[in-house]
This record gives C-alpha cells, structure tokens and sequence, in this order.
C-alpha cells in the first residue's frame, strides 16, 4: 500500500534531496582528505629521497579510496569489489610492514585472509556476470 497524501510526498521529497547533499558534502570532504593524505604522502617520500614498496601501497589505498569515490558520482552506487580492494592492499601493507615483528601464525592468518577476500571477489564477479541485475526503474516521476 503506498501513500500518496501530498504532506507525505513532499516530506519524502525533502529528505531525499537532504540525505543526497549530506552524501556529496561527505564525498567531497573524503576526496579532500584522502588527496591531502596524498599529499603529505608524497611530501614525506620527498623529504626522505626514498619510496618504499609500503609507501607505494599506502598510494594504492588512498587511489581505491578516490576510485570508488568517482564511481559513487558517475553511478550512484559503490560497488561491493572496491572495498575489497583495499581490504586486500591493506592487509598486504601490513604483511610487508610488520613481516619481521609477527608470528608466523599471524602470518598465516592474514595470508588466509587477503585469500578469502580475493575468492569473495571472484564470486562476486562470476555471480554479476552470470546474474546481472534487472533494470529498476525508477517509478517517483
């Protein structure tokens, strides 16, 4: 049963658009603070006249983060992969980082982990390819 009192198709109206700029203002200030991330970054690299594989990572995090950012603006939706991503980078970084200070256990389970991850995106893929989402159309015009 939809309701269609004018009070309550205005006050949806409003909200929509309210929670839309909400999700911009947040998407711009998080474009501003990973670049400036990026930034301060470089600057460091700069500053110590070396790149490390680490550092190359930690640039790969903050470019996941500004992918998925833009595929929010150009599609209205985050796809479930990019998370993932840099779940995957992250966890890798940190193996790289840390190798020397943790058990080989810990080892292990991150390893295992950047591997159930990777197969997560490999059902994920398979299942859009193999089942794609059905159109919806959009019925509030």
């Amino acid at each position: 049963m939809q309701h269609d009192h004018p009070l309550l198709v205005k006050t949806r109206h409003i909200l929509d658009n309210a929670l839309v700029a909400v999700e911009i203002i947040a998407l711009i200030a998080t474009a501003l603070a990973t670049t400036v991330a990026i930034a301060q970054e470089i600057w460091i690299m700069i500053d110590r006249s070396s790149v490390t594989l680490a550092d190359l990572l930690l640039m790969f995090l903050y470019l996941e983060v500004l992918a998925m950012i833009g595929q929010y603006l150009r599609t209205g939706q985050i796809q479930v992969r990019f998370p993932l991503y840099i779940a995957m980078v992250a966890l890798a970084r940190y193996l790289i980082i840390e190798v020397k200070e943790i058990e080989q256990f810990r080892i292990l389970a991150i390893s295992f982990s950047i591997l159930l991850l990777t197969l997560a995106v490999l059902v994920i893929r398979y299942g859009h390819l193999k089942y794609p989402y059905k159109e919806i159309k959009d019925t509030s015009d």
